[in-house]
């Protein structure tokens, strides 16, 4: 016997179309070049200058866009953006719309002449950043080459660090694994060229093989924005990450004998995603460090991008690192649950 379906009325029901998802620059944030010693330094300005300052700084082939504004536009960071000022400093030459570097310092013809900055100077341009928006102290948000260099600067600076908050970190020299891919890359870079084998390297880099598996999506977005990088400035910024040295941190059990060793003096949160390629680097950092100042997290479910993969839980997890801190104590888990729950009813 076969059942009669019953029709449903469903005019109760209404549906709704979904944004996809888009690296396009949707923001009144406000934009500078600050002269250093070692050339300009393009920052974008997100919120109120009086207030507390978050300093980012994004990965290679990203930029402050691509690296941090979908997180930083994410819906449960409102509440926490209002209590901060984030500047999003690029690397000489990454920003969107950059123009190819070292061009100008001859007629054009010889651009290998240009000089780009080390990691160690990289860092070091930090500090004419700091003077020119008048920021005594700082929040330190860096992604993978961001996230080393921002570590660098607080060796060298540690009054001027107040925390980091560290995404796919690496103290180590670039392995020999690393240095020939990236030595390939910079091959087909320094001639302008953004080469399918080029693309497809930085996608694992920044997503790991398992999310470009399962969210075609995501990894289309993000290879539609390498096709926009600047191939030469990119070459530029991969050599001179690959020619890092050893950030030389040691972990000391002996408080008398801390002050001592180069370490970190802050508090600091490593994250990396279960998936990640990077997992044992954020491991290889989190031994080295002082574990009563350090907190190391391994998201689920979540390649090698968790502010793009799993924001909701990077976001809970940079809400209480900054409330250990004294940060936003009026933000409590139970509003922020409410929030969401309502949110997902309209």
């Amino acid at each position: 016997m076969v059942e009669k379906l019953a029709d449903i009325e469903l005019d109760s029901i209404k549906l709704t179309s979904t944004n996809p998802r888009t690296l396009d620059r949707q923001t009144s944030d406000t934009e500078e070049n600050v002269e250093t010693g070692l050339g300009l330094v393009h920052v974008r300005v997100q919120g109120d200058r009086s207030k507390t300052a978050i300093l980012t700084y994004h990965d290679i082939g990203l930029n402050d866009i691509t690296c941090f504004h979908g997180f930083f536009s994410y819906d449960d960071m409102h509440d926490i953006l209002n209590h901060f000022c984030v500047y999003h400093v690029n690397a000489p030459g990454q920003e969107e719309g950059a123009m190819p570097l070292g061009l100008g310092a001859t007629d054009g013809s010889h651009p290998d002449v240009f000089q780009y900055p080390s990691v160690d100077q990289l860092a070091d341009m930090i500090l004419p950043v700091m003077q020119h928006f008048q920021i005594r102290r700082f929040i330190g948000v860096g992604v993978g080459a961001g996230a080393n260099i921002l570590t660098r600067f607080a060796l060298c600076h540690p009054k001027a660090v107040d925390s980091l908050f560290l995404i796919n970190p690496t103290c180590q020299k670039a392995g020999w694994t690393e240095w020939a891919y990236q030595k390939m890359n910079v091959f087909y870079l320094k001639k302008g060229t953004m080469t399918e084998f080029t693309k497809n390297y930085l996608l694992w880099h920044w997503f790991g093989d398992k999310t470009l598996e399962d969210n075609h999506d995501l990894a289309h977005v993000f290879k539609e924005a390498a096709n926009k990088v600047n191939p030469v400035n990119l070459c530029y910024f991969i050599e001179s990450f690959i020619r890092r040295s050893d950030l030389g941190i040691v972990r000391e059990h002996d408080t008398a004998k801390k002050h001592e060793v180069r370490t970190l003096h802050c508090n600091v949160m490593l994250v990396t995603g279960d998936n990640s390629p990077h997992v044992d680097s954020t491991v290889d950092m989190n031994s080295k460090l002082d574990p009563m100042e350090t907190t190391w997290m391994k998201i689920a479910d979540c390649g090698g991008m968790p502010l793009e993969e799993q924001p909701e839980k990077v976001c809970d997890a940079f809400r209480l690192f900054l409330q250990g801190m004294g940060y936003v104590p009026s933000l409590s888990q139970c509003k922020i649950v409410e929030k969401r729950a309502s949110s997902h009813h309209r």
